[in-house]
């Protein structure tokens, strides 16, 4: 097992792009300080990074953020004290993917601390498509656990957003994928994400602290969620976690996903390198991380993940190789706001069904805790 004593956070999401912006600043630790927060919402820093509403100014200038305040739920229902916000598919709204219902799921807790959780389920390409057809509703397990008094966000108000949209939740169009000529695969990811997220925002819109959290396809969802987080929330700090949805894939697979999904207004423009020639997206980590200076994140995987590597070239063992080269580079770049938890094995998800397994010696739910406390110990463990 190697312990490293770095702070980076390992590679994340399965669409996010490689920049060629440069490393972390000695100050790093300086500027995610609560004395920080808020102070440069609206301009640069010295050093030339974004914060705040124009963090990510390029991508709204390219319309991410183009359904927000669009959609509203049509009903919503209490059980048990989690609340389903119901909508209807009116106008291109918000469904799932083979054109069932779309919902998403509040639950109130007791402190001023708020988690955003998109769940997983697969995605859809022109060649096969694994996705769920139904958003699984909001079970309290793991991270979700409010019952549980060791699980970092039991107290936390959440905002519960089901994956069914077959697009890591930045789809926006329509296929006809047996060519009968009738469209019926509705990928219209962005349209579930920006309605939830208005939800979340009109139901809890003062917190303290953010996490964005996500587990296989919801944690490649993360990073595309994040500037639209970042909209609504411009001054609050954000803890990212992406479990099992690390942005390593074959060359070429993501363009041909995103032209499938019409999903391009997630990259920026002018990040020529968001796409590394070997398929990984850890530039457009490093966009993120060098463009939002009040988030960090972090990456939880198994070396040789059974999902995803499955179908990446050279198996197991090169994913793994891609995986730790990514997270080694992301967190000598980002020493105080990036760290990975990787594990040996083939494992698929930690955070709501391994939550108490141990990696390198540390519990999952302990190396979050350390993360959302901001911990010294909280440090880049590989086995």
């Amino acid at each position: 097992m190697i312990r490293f004593r770095i702070s980076l956070l390992i590679i994340f999401g399965y669409f996010t792009l490689l920049t060629g912006c440069s490393g972390e600043t000695s100050s790093e630790e300086e500027l995610f300080s609560e004395e920080t927060i808020g102070e440069e919402s609206e301009e640069n820093d010295e050093d030339g990074m974004s914060t705040g509403l124009l963090a990510f100014q390029e991508l709204y200038d390219q319309g991410v953020d183009k359904y927000l305040g669009v959609f509203t739920p049509t009903s919503s229902e209490v059980v048990s004290g989690v609340t389903e916000h119901i909508f209807t598919d009116i106008g291109g709204g918000p469904i799932c993917f083979t054109g069932e219902r779309f919902s998403m799921f509040t639950r109130d807790g007791s402190s001023n601390h708020l988690m955003i959780f998109l769940q997983g389920g697969g995605f859809c390409s022109p060649v096969a498509c694994e996705a769920t057809e139904t958003g699984i509703p909001l079970i309290p397990f793991g991270i979700l656990n409010p019952n549980d008094p060791l699980n970092p966000t039991a107290n936390y108000d959440v905002g519960y957003v089901p994956y069914c949209d077959g697009s890591q939740m930045m789809g926006d169009n329509e296929v006809d994928s047996d060519g009968d000529g009738t469209n019926d695969r509705f990928f219209r990811g962005v349209q579930n994400l920006s309605a939830s997220l208005d939800v979340i925002f009109q139901t809890y819109p003062n917190p303290d602290k953010i996490v964005l959290a996500g587990n296989s396809a919801g944690g490649f969802a993360a990073h595309n969620a994040l500037p639209l987080v970042r909209r609504l929330y411009p001054n609050v700090n954000i803890f990212m976690i992406n479990d099992s949805g690390n942005g390593i894939i074959a060359p070429g697979g993501i363009d041909v996903l995103l032209d499938y999904w019409n999903a391009r207004s997630f990259l920026p423009e002018s990040c020529a390198d968001c796409i590394g020639a070997d398929g990984n997206l850890t530039g457009y980590h490093k966009y993120q991380l060098d463009n939002d200076q009040n988030m960090r994140m972090a990456y939880i995987s198994s070396k040789q993940d059974s999902v995803l590597s499955a179908s990446y070239p050279g198996g197991a063992p090169a994913f793994e190789a891609e995986l730790l080269e990514a997270t080694t580079e992301l967190n000598e770049a980002y020493p105080i706001r990036f760290n990975g938890l990787i594990a040996n094995g083939e494992a698929h998800t930690y955070i709501i069904r391994q939550f108490d397994i141990e990696v390198g010696g540390v519990m999952v739910r302990q190396w979050v805790t350390d993360m959302l406390n901001e911990n010294e110990s909280w440090t880049t463990i590989i086995e």
